[in-house]
């Protein structure tokens, strides 16, 4: 497999297999934190897609141990104190749900660990989930006192009930890989040594398919998460906007420095 030319997010590594593109989230050493600079990356990489006339479908995973830790403390910091900031932020996270729903080609996740906050929005917008045995997804927004508003409301009611949907994201519990297929989060778990391999497979798999068949199914699909994003989207951000002027965000922010330290 070889770095294809067309892309060039220096933090995220996309390789060629045949027409699969194994798209890596490649800050291992932040657990793939969504820092501003890695977000900007990620939105821009499905245009790359687009373009890419070989590509008919994407596996999507993180290197070292995390899949992604969701947010970083440093972006957390800024956007309560630089309102330009946290409007450049939100604006990143209405695009980086645009993109992921308008992309034609199908995303097979590979969550080979952690996907937290926003990195479990990333796979709960994604087609296919395959899971490692020792992943977990949680929506951690409410547990840093924000609203859950660029994404998970989008999603999680559209892949299982809505009464599971408030139980998760009210409380930022851990739901552990084989929960997440009951739930209907994930499609399938397999051994963390077998992971990359099997979802490799399976997006062969489709991208073997008859490509606008695949595409415009779907599109047809995603018709459910794009009148959720008309519905849910404008007004989750705009209160997770709110939520920066909460004292109990500026707590949560100095549990984050200490923590860290």
């Amino acid at each position: 497999m070889g770095r294809v030319e067309l892309y060039r997010q220096p933090s995220i590594d996309v390789r060629s297999d045949g027409a699969v593109r194994i798209v890596t989230l490649n800050e291992p050493d932040a657990l793939n934190a969504f820092t501003e600079d890695l977000h900007e990356q990620f939105v821009d990489v499905w245009a790359d897609v687009e373009r890419d006339s070989e590509c008919r479908a994407v596996v999507l995973t993180g290197a070292g141990r995390a899949f992604s830790a969701g947010g970083s403390y440093e972006d957390f910091e800024h956007r309560r104190v630089d309102l330009a900031a946290r409007r450049y932020s939100l604006r990143l996270a209405r695009r980086l749900v645009d993109e992921m729903i308008e992309v034609a080609v199908p995303v097979v996740a590979a969550v080979n660990g952690p996907a937290v906050g926003l990195g479990c929005t990333v796979v709960t917008l994604c087609d296919i989930v395959f899971i490692a045995e020792t992943a977990f997804l949680s929506d951690t927004h409410v547990a840093v006192a924000l609203v859950a508003g660029d994404g998970g409301a989008v999603t999680w009611p559209a892949h299982t009930s809505l009464l599971r949907a408030k139980q998760y994201l009210l409380t930022g519990d851990r739901l552990a890989a084989t929960e997440a297929v009951d739930l209907g989060l994930a499609n399938f778990v397999v051994p963390g040594d077998r992971l990359i391999e099997e979802a490799t497979a399976y997006a062969h798999r489709l991208a073997a398919l008859p490509p606008q068949a695949v595409q415009e199914t779907k599109a047809l699909l995603n018709q459910h998460l794009r009148a959720n994003a008309v519905r849910a989207l404008g007004l989750g951000l705009a209160t997770e906007y709110q939520s920066h002027e909460q004292p109990e965000y500026r707590e949560a922010g100095e549990r984050l420095r200490t923590r860290d330290r």
